[in-house]
């Protein structure tokens, strides 16, 4: 899974209670120490600022929970899980939207439109003093609070947990794609194989050209017999979205070869008293190796310093008989465990 990554412009907001002179200049200094903090990139000292934000006014009669998203946001940026887990829990939970209404009118006098709280916005509309009286609302926070607990959740390897908060915000944003992501990683971390597959797929209707989807689904292909030949396509798939995709060529080659070693014993097996069935498996066990040989040449292109390309691609050119391409990868496979020591 990618790193959580989280980010939201902070903008300072004007604390201001007039009669209450020490509230306020707490509530300055605290506000302040929150912005300095976060804007320092120092988010563990950040989230506790912001909670004393919150705090000052809610005694003075002001829930405004989206101090709290802030606190949330920097202990999720400070790698606090458990304690970014429990603000955005308490928000999700609390039905906490983010949505915040900015109240303006016009003063005839001097032209300018001022901010106003409701109750003054409304009892000015009865006064000739004022005019375009207008509202606004701010984007909500709400599908992020989702999204990030999500993930957060499948951070802290708890997928049954995330699975319940998904499923919560999926029914609120059915079209939310970072949640249906996160859906199918949780239904993975959590066994259910059989969901995490139709995830897949149902990502990459949506998305056909996501390589890293159709590689996903390879694998889980390639587990079963019966749909080995459809993860051999879901990787080429891959790749034709990704040319460099060396994982998919990796896997490529290992789906095409099949279990060697099993075919290995067969042949052994087979020398001594059938050797006309021995001799079949042989060549049909070249053939694979052929076959897959353009995979593994692709797959060392991708990624030159991986002794496993290397010493996959030599053993590839020791059953296809090209012996100077073997004293090449040998070379290689000898410069590469040199050079890992």
């Amino acid at each position: 899974m990618k790193k959580l990554i989280l980010g939201m412009a902070i903008v300072a907001s004007a604390l201001v209670f007039g009669q209450k002179k020490d509230v306020n200049a707490q509530l300055q200094e605290a506000n302040k120490a929150a912005m300095d903090a976060y804007n320092a990139k120092n988010y563990a000292a950040a989230a506790p600022k912001f909670v004393e934000v919150y705090d000052l006014l809610k005694a003075n009669g002001q829930d405004n929970k989206l101090y709290m998203y802030y606190a949330g946001l920097s202990q999720a940026l400070a790698n606090n899980s458990d304690a970014a887990i429990k603000i955005y829990s308490d928000l999700v939970n609390s039905g906490f939207t983010g949505v915040e209404t900015t109240y303006t009118a016009k003063e005839k006098k001097s032209g300018q439109v001022v901010n106003l709280d409701k109750a003054t916005w409304e009892l000015m509309k009865k006064s000739s003093d004022y005019s375009d009286f207008k509202t606004e609302q701010s984007k909500g926070v709400e599908e992020d609070l989702y999204e990030t607990l999500a993930s957060l959740y499948l951070n802290a390897k708890k997928p049954n947990e995330a699975l319940v908060v998904i499923e919560k915000g999926l029914a609120k944003y059915p079209n939310n794609a970072k949640l249906k992501e996160n859906q199918t990683n949780a239904y993975l971390a959590s066994g259910n194989t059989e969901k995490f597959v139709a995830g897949l797929k149902e990502q990459l209707a949506k998305n056909p050209n996501d390589a890293t989807n159709w590689y996903n689904l390879g694998v889980m292909q390639a587990k079963t017999p019966a749909t080995v030949n459809d993860a051999l396509e879901s990787f080429k798939k891959a790749i034709e979205l990704k040319p460099d995709f060396a994982n998919a060529y990796q896997n490529l080659v290992y789906t095409t070869i099949g279990d060697d070693s099993k075919i290995v014993t067969e042949i052994n097996a087979l020398r001594k008293d059938k050797p006309d069935a021995a001799t079949k498996l042989i060549d049909e066990r070249k053939a694979r190796f052929t076959q897959a040989l353009p995979f593994a040449e692709s797959w060392y292109k991708a990624d030159p310093k991986s002794i496993d390309a290397v010493s996959t691609l030599k053993e590839i050119y020791v059953v296809t008989k090209n012996m100077d391409k073997v004293k090449e990868m040998k070379a290689k496979e000898a410069e590469l465990s040199a050079a890992a020591k």
